[in-house]
Order: structure tokens, then sequence, then C-alpha cells
């Protein structure tokens, strides 16, 4: 059993920041990317930043210079860090995980989401 479990969510004002977490437990062997998505009301899911295991990072360019994705490999735990917010961030965002488990199976993994409100 594998879970991935994110944190850090809540309502912000315009311009505002904050941390979102997301930490994986469970039968792992090796984690390969993780990263976040997002899905507005009404809209798809997006990517909006990712990162491999050597750190080579990748971000939407409506979140650039604004968002930064970390890791730390320690604790199994990625990191976004969301500076100057917007109300278009507003969305439920998603942590995912390329992870290999104990069974050497290689699979794709999903948080539950936590909610980011910014308010104008």
């Amino acid at each position: 059993q594998v879970q991935l479990v994110e944190s850090g969510g809540g309502l912000v004002q315009a311009g505002g920041s904050l941390r979102l977490s997301c930490a994986a437990s469970g039968s792992i062997l090796s984690i390969n990317a993780m990263g976040w998505y997002r899905q507005a009301p009404g809209k798809q899911l997006e990517l909006v930043a990712a990162i491999t295991n050597v750190v080579r990072t990748n971000y939407a360019d409506s979140v650039k210079d604004r968002f930064t994705i970390f890791r730390d490999n320690a604790k199994n735990t990625v990191y976004l860090k969301m500076n100057r917010l917007k109300p278009e961030d507003t969305a439920d965002y998603y942590c995912n995980s390329y992870m290999e488990t104990r069974d050497y199976v290689y699979m794709n993994y999903w948080g539950k989401g936590t909610l980011v409100t910014v308010s104008s």
C-alpha cells in the first residue's frame, strides 16, 4: 500500500503565499518524478510543476517565477511554494508521484487533493 497525503491548502488573499506538502508513505522502493496538478471548477486538470529524481523541474507558464517545487528525498516529500498568488490559482491541488514499490512495480499514484482558494 502506498499513500500520498497533501497538506497546506487554505484561503489566502491575492498576493499572499502558501506552501503545499505531499508526503509519500508505504511500500516504496524508489521515487522517480513527483509533481503537482490542479483543477479549477469547470476546467481540466493541468500540470502545475514537476520535479524528477535528478532535480530537473518543469513549470506551467502561468506559475513560472511565482511557484517553486522542491523535494526532500529523505522524507519522501515534495513541496510547492506558491508566492504572489492570484485568484486564478484557485483550484484543487493534487500531488502525483511515479514510484517503484517493494513489489518492483512502477506505478503512478495520486493524492486526494487539497483546496487552495485565493480571494481578490
